[in-house]
């Protein structure tokens, strides 16, 4: 098992409400899952083991508790697949300050 010291970057996850706990005003199907938390940050304690209970201190400066899942996770999000509209925007944009500038 990998191991995280004071400092790392690491990742903790923790189940805010099981399914017997949540909102009765949501959808079925959300209602049979339980409401995770997935947050990333430093270790705030001396050392952790995935799988054992670890606390991290955010970026935003909170202190949380969960299981440790991760020792310097990736970030792994991202935007899609690009707009073409999107892409010519700036260039266009460019050339448009390019010819008023000339003038």
């Amino acid at each position: 098992m990998e191991r995280a010291r004071k400092g790392d970057w690491v990742q903790v996850h923790q189940v805010i409400f099981s399914p017997g706990e949540r909102s009765p005003n949501i959808p079925e199907e959300t209602k049979k899952v339980p409401l995770e938390l997935r947050v990333k940050g430093w270790l705030a304690i001396p050392e952790a083991q995935v799988g054992e209970e670890a606390v991290i201190k955010t970026p935003a400066g909170r202190e949380l508790e969960g299981r440790l899942v991760a020792v310097n996770p990736p970030f792994t999000h991202g935007f899609g697949k690009p707009v073409q509209e999107l892409l010519e925007i700036g260039p266009e944009l460019r050339a448009l300050l390019r010819e008023e500038g000339a003038k």
